[in-house]
């Protein structure tokens, strides 16, 4: 067992699961590795069952029974890695929309710069370092950063990137019970909750790159929810741990 892990949540990834698991365990650093899969009709779950028998010692999966959005996906996984006593946990796309090479930057943030969350930041330093994407998503997604950071003051450039390492006291001391969205805003609500909590965040810069293979999950429903649920999440929260 490895001091981190690193969490990917899966729906149909069987275009890019094996790549992306290889990628993971190929750098410097030993990580472990927990998929997460709800159920995927494409068999994703067992080319990772497979792997299993190369990967016998860290790499893990967890099969749910049906997709119930990706904030439930993580929380899934983030309650796995606490009852394991891993020291860090990292949340990553499986699609290499997050480069695994960026994984040592994130677990270095925390590790060794002492931040209690670092996030791979796409709109760091006045950059747009996004790849692959058309005019029109850029501009949804760089207005929805803004918009959570001049609605909540929370001071965090890319509020809806999932490209995050955690120490484990940041998710001891947030109630995952009590996280309310589920689709992509499930980031915007765990960062704050973290802010809220006082804990040291860091942004680490990244590219990020459209998916190649696969088809992307993002949909109207996923943005109406981060951008018309902020304000309630602001005024409804409460400082509770238990």
């Amino acid at each position: 067992m490895n001091d981190t892990l690193v969490i990917i949540p899966t729906y149909n990834e069987k275009e890019n699961i094996e790549a992306i698991i290889r990628a993971t365990f190929s750098q410097e650093k030993a990580f472990d590795i927990l998929v997460v899969d709800d159920n995927s009709p494409d068999g994703t779950a067992k080319i990772v069952e497979k792997l299993q028998k190369e990967f016998s010692n860290n790499l893990f999966i967890e099969n749910r029974k049906e997709k119930q959005g990706l904030g439930i996906a993580y929380i899934h996984g983030f309650k796995y890695a606490l009852q394991k006593k891993y020291d860090y946990i990292i949340e990553m796309d499986a699609d290499f929309s997050h480069n695994p090479k960026d994984l040592i930057r994130l677990y270095n943030a925390c590790a060794i710069e002492n931040a209690d969350l670092s996030i791979g930041s796409r709109y760091l330093n006045g950059k747009i370092n996004v790849v692959n994407w058309d005019f029109k998503r850029i501009a949804l997604s760089v207005f929805a950063s803004k918009y959570v950071r001049f609605i909540t003051r929370i001071p965090v450039y890319d509020t809806t990137a999932g490209f995050i390492c955690y120490k484990r006291k940041v998710l001891e001391t947030i109630n995952l019970n009590t996280i309310k969205f589920v689709g992509y805003a499930f980031q915007i609500e765990m960062k704050f909750k973290a802010w809220k909590h006082q804990f040291k965040i860091k942004e680490v810069e990244v590219i990020f790159t459209d998916r190649i293979k696969g088809k992307s999950k993002l949909s109207g429903s996923v943005i109406s929810e981060a951008i018309f649920g902020v304000i309630k999440m602001k005024f409804g929260f409460k400082k509770n741990t238990k």
